[in-house]
């Protein structure tokens, strides 16, 4: 499976981190960590951005986060334009780590806070596309 099942419309065929893809078809998020630095990384890397190792290996992505800012789109870009208004935040799970994530239509633009405790879930949409979506905790 290549990166070309990724999000609501992808541009990308194959990457170094295709395996990311298949691991979301599996009901699991996943980022990666540089085994010679021990920093991670999501969306995954191939390549460790702070020591340049190509020794990487996947890891479980916290599921739970606080947000820190989000906004709703009500333009879109090509390929989106049948998905508006949707909201999308930025997530700060345990580790620091962060993550930039479409906000599940569940989620209603009036409900969305700063500090809102939500899940993090990987999505399968209805052309089979798959990604990652934000709930409600």
């Amino acid at each position: 499976m290549g990166f070309e099942k990724f999000g609501r419309k992808s541009f990308t065929s194959a990457t170094k981190v295709n395996k990311f893809v298949e691991f979301l078809s599996a009901g699991e998020i996943k980022g990666t960590v540089c085994k010679r630095c021990g920093r991670k990384f999501f969306p995954p890397r191939a390549d460790c951005s702070e020591c340049l190792s190509s020794e990487m290996e996947w890891f479980n992505l916290p599921e739970r986060g606080k947000v820190l800012t989000y906004t709703t789109a009500f333009y879109a870009p090509f390929g989106f334009e049948m998905d508006t208004p949707y909201s999308m935040a930025l997530v700060e799970l345990s580790e620091g780590l962060k993550l930039f994530a479409r906000v599940s239509k569940d989620v209603s633009p009036e409900e969305l806070r700063t500090g809102m405790e939500v899940v993090v879930r990987p999505v399968t949409y209805e052309d089979g596309q798959v990604s990652f979506e934000i709930f409600k905790s």
